[in-house]
């Protein structure tokens, strides 16, 4: 698959440890052309990048909370820049953290209700096929992808899941293998069972669930690749 001529751009903050994960399948997957930007680059704005992604890990090792350093790293100007101005952007695990931190999504993500580290596949029912994550998706669709976090219990304000919902802005929850949105689905204690959000203008999500790591067949699933065609399949019809 050959999108040389679709540009991404892939944060890196001291601690990310999915960064390589995200190019690789970008690059050799889906032969988009993506390159990394470290968070002290000198650099004056992401315009020339189609979409950026934030990719997981322990950013700055998760001190005082999951993302907060990282949401107050000079690169983090220019994506919140880009972000107001429309750039397709895509937090993952501990970029939906720092999305969260940085105010570009709502709500915040505590300790999962097991107090445990949580590293499994799950199941995610596709609320919203209307996004540039989700236009390659069928609304209602079930993808299955692995977690790896200790910090991903969505919380929310009333008023916030208010506007999501007014919003469509709950992209993904998770469910079981048939779709069913369940108590014994949720994996983290994540309200509603909210696995992944957009902003109100829908050009920035946050998800915690690891598409990078099920975008191949050998790694188990290949439905993770849905998340990055859709954003191909955006990028080339806007």
């Amino acid at each position: 698959m050959n999108n040389k001529n679709i540009k991404a751009g892939i944060t890196v903050f001291p601690g990310s440890n999915c960064d390589a994960d995200v190019y690789r399948v970008l690059n050799a997957v889906f032969g988009v052309n993506a390159s990394f930007i470290w968070h002290k680059d000198k650099i004056k704005d992401l315009k020339k990048y189609d979409f950026i992604v934030i990719p997981g890990g322990f950013s700055y090792g998760d001190y005082l909370r999951s993302g907060a350093l990282a949401a107050r790293s000079p690169i983090m100007e220019l994506v919140k820049d880009y972000a107001v101005k429309g750039g397709i952007t895509l937090g993952i695990c501990n970029g939906f953290q720092i999305l969260l931190e940085a105010g570009l999504l709502g709500g915040v993500m505590l300790a999962n209700d097991s107090l445990k580290f949580e590293c499994k596949d799950v199941y995610l029912k596709t609320l919203n096929a209307d996004t540039p994550f989700t236009c390659a998706v069928k609304k209602n669709s079930v993808l299955k992808m692995p977690i790896a976090h200790h910090d991903g219990n969505y919380f929310a304000t009333g008023s916030i899941t208010s506007g999501l919902n007014k919003k469509n802005g709950v992209i993904f929850k998770y469910c079981d293998e048939k779709g069913e949105i369940t108590a014994g689905s949720n994996p983290n204690g994540s309200l509603h069972n909210i696995a992944g959000i957009s902003n109100e203008t829908g050009n920035v999500m946050g998800l915690m669930p690891h598409p990078e790591r099920s975008s191949e067949k050998i790694l188990g699933s290949e439905d993770g690749g849905w998340i990055f065609k859709s954003m191909i399949k955006y990028v080339k019809e806007k």
